[in-house]
């Protein structure tokens, strides 16, 4: 073992003079409480819920409060957002009589009292609560027709800004920001009559690596294609198709791409790329599954 300060220096990692956070590689966290509020105000004020069917009007007006913490810490390139919050938002409606009268006008709150990143992990959607000011027949009327009609509107807006917060909130402008610009060069030209040789593609590398498990050829691929059980052993969000020319999503959109041929319990080919890559650039990752006498292998 090397004493202090007598390390080889190609494995120490070190402070850069201008403290740039090279690809994110360190833990960055950035507070997302403001930014909730305001793309959850953006997102949830001023919806028509109903705009005269049944001769009722149903319209939210404003996101009067949201509490709690939100977060997106990021690590190695990897988004990983964290938030527990409680929104309450404001609705008013109309009755009217069929020449067009007003029979009533009331407003009320809905209540979601827990937004939260476990829920949104395990496809769940938050709880929803309808309340209104006036508990006669228009009022409640008013109500049910918010519940019928209002309430998977909410959910869909509530769910838009999960996405937002997984795929970075405040922090994806900044992720992209670092991302490194395309190249601009122009392609060599080369003649044609030259006998130059095939130009090899500097960077890209073909990795191997062999793996043994006591099991089944069929669990091996079933676990790699199953969103449940990715997001089980990973404890993050995960879509898998298991059609050719599918796609699918890991660790939280982290990872993304498409399926390019699948040989039920043998062979999965997908195209893969990072979050952070620059646009257009893949790794084709070949899982090829092998029985054994004595177990499975995964190549």
């Amino acid at each position: 073992m090397a004493k202090f300060g007598e390390g080889d220096k190609r494995w120490i990692v070190e402070e850069r003079p201008d403290g740039t956070n090279v690809h994110n590689w360190h833990w960055v966290e950035k507070d997302c409480l403001e930014w909730s509020k305001k793309m959850l105000s953006l997102l949830l004020e001023d919806i028509a819920i109903m705009s005269g069917e049944g001769n009722l009007w149903i319209r939210t007006t404003k996101v009067e409060k949201v509490d709690g913490e939100a977060y997106v810490n990021i690590r190695k390139g990897k988004i990983i957002p964290g938030y527990e919050i409680s929104v309450r938002v404001l609705w008013e409606g109309e009755a009217k009589d069929a020449q067009g009268g007003t029979l009533a006008k009331v407003s009320g709150r809905v209540e979601l009292p827990y937004i939260a990143d476990e829920n949104a992990g395990a496809g769940e959607d938050p709880d929803i609560n309808i309340n209104v000011n006036d508990n006669g027949p228009v009022g409640v009327r008013l109500r049910e027709a918010f519940l019928s009609k209002g309430k998977p509107i909410i959910l869909e807006k509530v769910r838009h800004y999960v996405d937002l917060m997984a795929s970075g909130g405040p922090a994806k402008e900044e992720l992209q920001s670092k991302t490194p610009p395309k190249s601009t060069k122009a392609a060599p030209t080369v003649d044609k009559h030259s006998s130059l040789k095939p130009a090899v593609r500097e960077g890209f590398k073909t990795i191997t690596l062999t793996e043994r498990f006591n099991c089944r050829a069929g669990d091996i691929y079933d676990i790699l294609m199953d969103d449940n059980r990715w997001k089980g052993f990973s404890q993050s969000n995960a879509k898998i198709s298991r059609e050719v020319g599918g796609s699918f999503s890991l660790f939280d959109g982290a990872i993304t791409g498409v399926n390019q041929e699948l040989q039920q319990g043998k062979l999965i080919v997908q195209k893969w790329r990072f979050s952070n890559w620059i646009d257009g650039h893949y790794s084709t990752v070949d899982c090829s599954v092998n029985k054994t006498s004595e177990c499975e292998s995964y190549s």
